[in-house]
């Protein structure tokens, strides 16, 4: 077997249940099982979609700051309670429980690193209508990318 350099800003690395690790351009098929890691840049709120929350009832999630600083937020569990506030700076993670629900806000550009099982991934619009994330100085439109 060749090794080669994996140019993680554009490939996937699926962890296998069988201990196989493979590459690639795509998300693949969520029923293959195993974890995905993902590496992306994030250079507005967009690209993290801030305006959303997030939540993977069948894993736990590491999202780790690999460069900049951002804000990883835990809905409250009970009502009337406020968000948890986790900041994440170049080099931390941080482990989102199974089946909590998370946000991530930027407080500057970030190369983010996130793994998890990719099946059973959903997402829900925040309630709060006070948020306007392209408004934040310096905002630009982005792609989304969990």
């Amino acid at each position: 077997m060749t090794v080669t350099p994996i140019d993680l800003f554009a490939s996937f690395i699926h962890l296998d249940q069988d201990g196989t690790i493979r590459t690639g351009g795509q998300a693949g098929d969520p029923a293959d099982g195993g974890w995905r890691l993902a590496t992306f840049y994030a250079r507005t709120d967009a690209d993290v979609h801030a305006g959303r929350w997030e939540v993977h009832p069948e894993a736990e999630k590491v999202v780790s700051c690999l460069i900049g600083k951002m804000r990883l937020y835990l809905r409250p569990q009970r009502p009337g309670r406020r968000e948890e506030e986790i900041t994440l700076t170049a080099g931390t993670a941080a482990v989102v429980p199974r089946g909590r629900w998370y946000r991530i806000q930027l407080d500057t550009p970030c190369a983010i690193m996130a793994l998890t099982l990719p099946r059973g991934g959903h997402l829900e619009e925040r309630a709060d209508p006070g948020h306007d994330l392209t408004a934040r100085a310096g905002a630009r439109p982005g792609p989304a990318t969990s």
